[in-house]
This record gives C-alpha cells, structure tokens and sequence, in this order.
C-alpha cells in the first residue's frame, strides 16, 4: 500500500459544496452548520437534492440518482475546492456506481470529508481515484455542532494541516503495545465488511494502518464483521489497529473482549479510545496518508501534513 495523492489545504473566501449522499438532513442541523463554516471565512453552497426524502424509504436523502447527480456535479464544478457531507445513516453504497468516475478523478484532487456511512466513499476514493481523504464530523451532526474540539480539530486540519500532524487521544491505552508504520485507512467496519467483494473495493489492507469503528453495533455483531473480515484474508497484512468510539455497541467489557480475540492475532500493535467516530468530540483522520501509529503513546503521526 502507498501513499495517496494530497488535495490542497483550503484558505479563506473557498467554496465548499455540501452534499447528501446517504440518510435525509434535519434542515435546522444543516442551517446551523452552515453557518458554523461561513464563520471560517468559507463560502458554503448546498446541493440542490440536500434536504430531500424519499418518497418511499424514508431513511434516504431522495432518489439514489439525484443524490449522485448531487455528489457529481458538486465534485466536477471547477469553483468548489472541498465536498463535505452533511451527514452519513445508509444510502452511499446505493449510488456509488452510478458516480461517473471518470469524471470524478479528471476533475483534479479535493478535499473530500464525512464519516460513518461514508466509509463507502472513502474506498471508493483510494481505489479509484486514488485520493486522500478526511475521516471526520459531518457539517449537519450533532457533535460538530455542539463540540468545540471536533470543530477545532476539523478547522485545523483544513487550514494548518501542519500544526495537526500528530493526532493524539487523552483516552487512548494499548490493547497491544508496540510502534507500527504503515497507510492510514479505515472507518466504519460494518461498511469495510459490506465492501469486501464488490467492484473496486480493496482486496486486503495489507500494509495499512487500520482505524476502525462503529455504532449500533452489539458485541456478536462485532465479532461477526471482524471474523468476515480475517477469514476473506482483508485483514493479512495489517501493520497496526486504532479503536475508535463503539456508542451504542454495548458494555465495552464485552467489546474489549472481541478486539482482544479478533484482533490480538494479528500480532500488530492495536490501541483503544482513540477519539474518532461517533463519539463527542471526534477527531480529524486523514486517510491515504504515511503515519506511525503508538500504542503507547496514543499519538498517529503523519509523515506530512495531512493537507498540501
């Protein structure tokens, strides 16, 4: 696995388009965040499908063709220098192929941001475009709207990558101790499984620095996707494993227990409570990225900044 290509860092008066690729936006969420990133100095403009529903399945953000008409147009218009999404749910795997790729990867590098359900965009990204992305909070989630550190983290990482290249947690303790380098991947491992076997996706992570999480998601659950994911051989190769948050997955004993058996295997350095995903507070995780991960510690350290 190699480094990704680098967007560039964004600077005052950009434009940034905001996008539904997966579940329906709270309109008051999205005008709150909006505003959040016009006090950045930034120029938000939002997708024309954002606050659709459809008519049928009421979790997804309108019809899978104008959630990608949405996503394409934003990506290949020449004047936008990032594409946020306003939140994750379910819904990106739906119009992933319906995305003009192409297109996508002629129309030059951006800064792509959003997690969760968003994971499918992220691999989408490295493999077919092969693009660095940002793991982190969405413009109309509740935590970038409450969390000064989720925001301050983001900000950050968008206008001085440099002053965030070591990403550290508070929280973090070992699971298995040690130092591993490798490139950043990951995000939610409910999505990571749903991706094995389809068009384009990954067939190992093999020298990967892996950053997982999830939500809703009980322990036999875990246990489910993570053995889905060591029996396809996606985990061989793996050179180390961050843990982020688990909310609503269960008593985190019980949790604990899974990562120690799934993971404690592999024979690599694995952390816990490292502060991304859906957890208050959330950092910022660029992916595609060098790094070296310390168990230790708690720190990921990338080679370069995050953002050109």
């Amino acid at each position: 696995m190699t480094a990704l290509t680098r967007p560039a860092r964004l600077a005052a008066g950009a434009r940034v388009a905001v996008v539904a690729p997966s579940g329906p936006i709270p309109e008051e969420r999205l005008e709150a965040g909006l505003d959040i990133l016009r006090g950045w100095d930034l120029d938000p403009v939002v997708a024309t499908h954002v606050l659709d529903r459809h008519a049928e399945f009421g979790y997804l953000a309108g019809t899978d063709a104008d959630r990608a008409a949405d996503f394409q147009a934003a990506w290949c218009d020449p004047d936008v220098a990032a594409v946020l999404c306003a939140r994750g749910g379910y819904g990106a795997q739906r119009m992933i192929d319906l995305l003009d790729w192409d297109a996508i990867r002629a129309a030059g590098p951006k800064v792509f941001l959003g997690f969760s359900d968003i994971t499918a965009l992220h691999e989408a990204f490295a493999t077919r475009v092969g693009l660095a992305t940002l793991h982190g909070p969405m413009v109309a989630v509740a935590d970038f709207l409450k969390s000064a550190r989720a925001q301050e983290h983001l900000r950050a990482t968008l206008f001085e990558p440099e002053s965030v290249r070591t990403i550290a947690s508070d929280e973090a303790v070992p699971l298995v101790p040690g130092k591993a380098r490798g490139v950043t991947l990951g995000g939610s491992t409910s999505l990571l499984a749903a991706e094995v076997g389809t068009p384009h996706a990954r067939t190992s992570a093999r020298g990967g620095l892996l950053l997982i999480e999830d939500i809703g998601e009980e322990a036999y659950r875990l246990d489910r996707i993570l053995t889905q994911l060591l029996r396809t051989g996606w985990l061989d190769g793996v050179t180390g494993v961050a843990l982020g948050s688990w909310v609503d997955c269960g008593p985190y004993d019980g949790l604990r227990a899974v990562f120690a058996d799934r993971l404690g295997g592999l024979g690599v350095p694995v952390v816990e409570h490292f502060g991304f995903g859906h957890a208050e507070g959330t950092l910022t995780i660029p992916f595609g990225l060098c790094a070296e991960l310390d168990a230790d510690a708690g720190t990921l350290t990338l080679d370069e900044p995050a953002l050109l």
